[in-house]
This record gives structure tokens, C-alpha cells and sequence, in this order.
């Protein structure tokens, strides 16, 4: 029994309702099944041992999902925005990928060994195939594999089998539990896990999806409006895209009942000018990992409207929520062993049927009694979730994790640069800000403003620092690792 199991299970209880698309032109659930049945005849006649996947989101995403589970092979969706290098290394490091690519991305995998089709040859592939001549998925078997953005290392694979995916869905999610008006609004990435749980969970719950590749604030709302969007999840980021473009009017959107939010750490007054704007819509947190098959706590539209009400308890509008049934949570010691009371801040801890923890040839993370270390930082209080921060230095802006070395390595090439530590800074709006702290050679040295396009020459938009401190020293443990904690005080303090 594998995920494909789901749509099975939606074919035959709803066969024409709409599972994506628009309300003129949508796909059926019977459509849809009898797609992917055929995408799993292409995979099977093609001999694939993986799929990549390197586009946006859309209506190929749940084809290939299901195409790939009842072939028996798992799907590993890329991030498109990647170098062409480093997308050649991540499907190298797989066994007899077949890339499916969308026409944008086709072109940045030339001269690399394996075969790519894109994502109109796939879809037409797949509506004219003979069927698959079985569906090979099995519980124990992998179905995705998601490679982590990476810190100071190579980005990791995180391996989720059938499994994991079937129990985060049984747990959390009730079957056929939406109408045929309901519809959801998918803009997260495909290569991230808030992206595949959409499809698994809106296909069992039996809501429409509609799909928006490229996301900004007038596009979102517009679309919400013309389709009678029900529900949507958006990154902190883009619900502050959101609110600006709002400029403190009312969203004017009586359809949406639902929207979740997720992988970053959301500001408060980004949240409390959301909740003015969308009155009449209940709003959750999600929080989750890859490593967990998406979400382990949430807070809920009654725990947000009552924080809201309330200034007794409008601190838990920063906090994640209860744990999902399903799972269980403990905060830990730094000595990974201690289990820590209510109230005290430690590293988090979590265990239950949907959590892997295992990497693609690392093998499984998990202690001895299946406790995963989620290397998050946090507080359990009255039932509530906090999370503190990443135990690590990762810095996330916008839902991307950045890692600090790659900032640091190009700009200790400087001439004036003596010494650098990059951390994160809490910004309303990204989440996290890019903050470059400079040790420079000498009092005579370029402003910010020059190291800024020093940056931005070597890297990625995203990893241009937004701002640039200078200092005499920075501080550091008696073994000579930088104290990062200290150094967002020191800057915290001075702003």
C-alpha cells in the first residue's frame, strides 16, 4: 500500500469532481487517475529508477506524484532556481534518474547524461500510454526524496517512504471531508515539503486545486476572487507581500475561509495586520520538516482570533501551536538526553509514525526509542510550541535556508575585510535579515553599500547581505568559534 492509494480512494468516491484546475477547465479526479495510471507506463517503458523534477508548481506535480508512486520509483523534485551545476551534481547523486523538466529549465541541464523530457512530452506521453501493468508501490518503499538546502555541507537527501506520507495524512487529515465549492490555492514550491503536502492532502480531503506558479500580492488575491478560493497556505514573506500591497484595506475575499502559514518564523505585526485585513478568515500556523512529512503542530483560527482578543494572550500568536495527534514532542538538553519541564528552552524532540529522519546514504538519525532531533530550538508552555530559532546558524529569510559560509568565504576575499561573520536578523517582512558583521584591515575602508555589490557579483539576489556593521573584534569561545548568539545581541542592542 503506497500514497497512490489516495487517489484511488478519491477516484472512486468522487469521480467527477474537479481535482484541479479552473471551474471551466479543470482536470477530474477520474482524468487524473487515468494520467498518472499512464505516466506510470512511461516511467515502467522508460526504465527509471528515479524522476527529477525540476519546475513550478502546477498540474504536473500530482500527475508525476502518483505516476511515479504506482511505478514503483521515487520522485525528486529540484529547486529550479539552483545553478545549472549544482542541479547536474543532485541528479548525479541519483540512481538512473529520467529528468522531467519544464521548457524554462530544460535548457540550464544541457550536456548531462540522462534523459530529459519536458513536461508537455511527459503530460503527452502520459494521456496516450498503455497503463501500467501494476501498482508497485509498497509502505516500506521510498516515494520522495528531498535534498535540504545544505549549511556549511552538501545539501542531504532526506528519504520519505509511503509510509510517512500515509500516516501524516491518516493522522491529520479526514477523508472526503471537503465539498465540491471548496478549493485550494497552491503557490509553494514543488521541491519543498508544504508543496507535496498539498497535493497528498488536498487530493484525500477532495479539494480542487488551482495553481499559481509566480506569485505576487495582486495575482494571489485576484485569483482567490475568481475562483472562490476556500483555502491557500503562503510563506511569511509573501502574507507580507500581502499586507503591504493591502496598504491596511480589507482583502475583499468572502470566499476564503482557510489560510495556513508556514516555514518561516512569521513577524507578529505581519500576522496582526493580516488578521485585520482577512476578517472573516481563520488563519493557522503549520509547522513542520521535510524530515517529518510535514506538519507536527499547529495553531489553529480559534487559538489566533482568541490571542488576537485577548493581550493576556496575545504572546501565542508566536507560537506554532499543539502537537498533531500522532506525534509526540520533547525539549531536550544541549546534552541531547536530558528531557527539559514545561517552560524551559532547549532542543526539540519529536517521535511518531510520519517521521523519517533518514538520509539518501547516511541511513537514519533517529535514538534508539525513534526520537528525531530536529535541531530547532524551542519551548513547550501550556500546550503551546514556541520555536526559539535554529540550533545551527542557518539563517532563513523568506522561507529559503541560507547558509553563512557561503557569504563569509566570498567576503573574506576582500582586500579590506580581515575577519566576517554573517547572521540573521529578525525582519518584519523576510523573516530573517542577511546581516554581514566586517572586521575590516584598516580604519580606511569602502562603505556598505561596496560590499553589498561585492556580494551580489558573486552570489545570489537572495544572498546579498541587507545590511553591512563594521566592528573592532568579534566575539569568541576560548577555542575560537565565534559566538553568533552574542553578536546579534551586541548589533540587536546598538540598533
Amino acid at each position: 500500500m503506497g500514497i497512490a492509494m489516495i487517489l484511488d480512494m478519491a477516484a472512486s468516491a468522487t469521480p467527477d469532481r474537479l481535482a484541479m484546475g479552473g471551474r471551466v477547465d479543470g482536470t477530474t479526479y477520474r482524468q487524473l487517475d487515468e494520467i498518472s495510471w499512464g505516466g506510470a507506463g512511461v516511467l515502467e517503458r522508460l526504465g527509471a529508477r528515479h524522476v527529477v523534477f525540476i519546475g513550478v508548481n502546477g498540474p504536473i506535480l500530482p500527475i508525476l506524484m502518483f505516476a511515479t508512486a504506482r511505478a514503483g520509483v521515487p520522485l525528486a523534485p529540484l529547486n529550479y532556481r539552483l545553478p545549472a551545476d549544482q542541479l547536474r551534481e543532485l541528479i548525479n547523486r541519483l540512481d538512473e534518474p529520467i529528468v522531467v523538466a519544464d521548457d524554462a529549465y530544460a535548457d540550464k541541464l544541457a550536456g548531462t547524461d540522462h534523459r530529459i523530457v519536458t513536461s508537455a512530452e511527459f503530460l503527452a506521453m502520459a494521456r496516450t500510454a498503455e497503463r501500467a501493468t501494476e501498482d508497485r508501490s509498497r509502505e516500506d518503499e521510498t516515494a520522495i526524496v528531498l535534498f535540504t538546502s545544505g549549511t556549511t555541507s552538501a545539501p542531504k537527501g532526506v528519504v520519505l517512504r509511503h509510509r510517512h506520507l500515509l500516516s501524516y495524512l491518516l493522522n491529520t487529515v479526514e477523508f472526503a471531508s471537503a465539498s465540491e465549492e471548496n478549493a485550494t490555492l497552491v503557490s509553494t514550491p514543488p521541491y519543498h515539503i508544504a508543496g507535496l503536502g498539498a497535493v497528498l492532502s488536498n487530493i484525500y480531503a477532495g479539494r480542487r486545486m488551482v495553481h499559481l506558479p509566480d506569485f505576487s500580492p495582486r495575482k494571489w488575491l485576484d485569483l482567490v476572487r475568481e475562483e472562490s478560493v476556500s483555502s491557500a497556505m503562503v510563506v511569511p514573506t509573501m502574507l507580507a507581500r500581502i499586507v503591504e500591497h493591502l496598504d491596511g484595506a480589507l482583502a475583499n475575499v468572502p470566499s476564503l475561509t482557510s489560510l495556513a502559514y508556514g516555514g518561516a518564523r512569521m513577524p507578529q505585526p505581519v500576522l496582526e495586520k493580516a488578521l485585520d485585513a482577512f476578517p472573516g478568515t481563520g488563519f493557522v500556523n503549520a509547522y513542520g520538516l521535510t524530515e517529518t512529512s510535514s506538519t507536527i503542530a499547529v495553531l489553529g483560527p480559534e487559538d489566533h482570533r482568541e490571542a488576537y482578543a485577548d493581550p493576556a494572550l496575545r504572546h501565542r500568536l508566536s507560537s506554532t501551536g499543539r502537537i498533531v495527534p500522532g506525534m509526540e514532542a520533547q525539549i531536550r538538553a544541549e546534552d541531547d538526553v536530558t528531557v527539559l519541564p514545561d517552560g524551559e528552552t532547549g532542543l526539540l524532540w519529536v517521535r511518531g509514525a510520519q517521521v523519517s529522519g533518514e538520509y539518501m546514504g547516511k541511513g537514519s538519525v533517529l535514538d534508539a526509542d525513534g526520537w528525531f532531533p530536529t535541531r530547532d530550538r524551542g519551548r513547550i508552555d501550556d500546550g503551546f510550541l514556541y520555536i526559539g530559532g535554529r540550533a545551527d546558524d542557518t539563517i532563513i529569510r523568506g522561507g529559503e535556508n541560507i547558509a553563512p559560509a557561503e557569504i563569509e568565504d566570498v567576503l573574506v576575499q576582500h582586500e579590506q575585510v580581515r575577519e566576517v561573520a554573517v547572521v540573521g536578523l529578525a525582519d518584519d517582512e523576510w523573516g530573517e535579515r542577511i546581516c554581514a558583521v566586517i572586521v575590516p584591515n584598516g580604519t580606511d575602508h569602502d562603505d556598505s553599500e561596496a560590499f553589498r555589490d561585492w556580494c551580489r557579483e558573486r552570489l545570489r539576489g537572495s544572498r546579498t547581505p541587507d545590511d553591512v556593521v563594521f566592528v573592532d573584534e568579534l566575539p569568541r569561545t576560548p577555542t575560537g568559534k565565534i559566538v553568533r548568539r552574542d553578536l546579534v545581541g551586541r548589533i540587536t542592542a546598538a540598533a
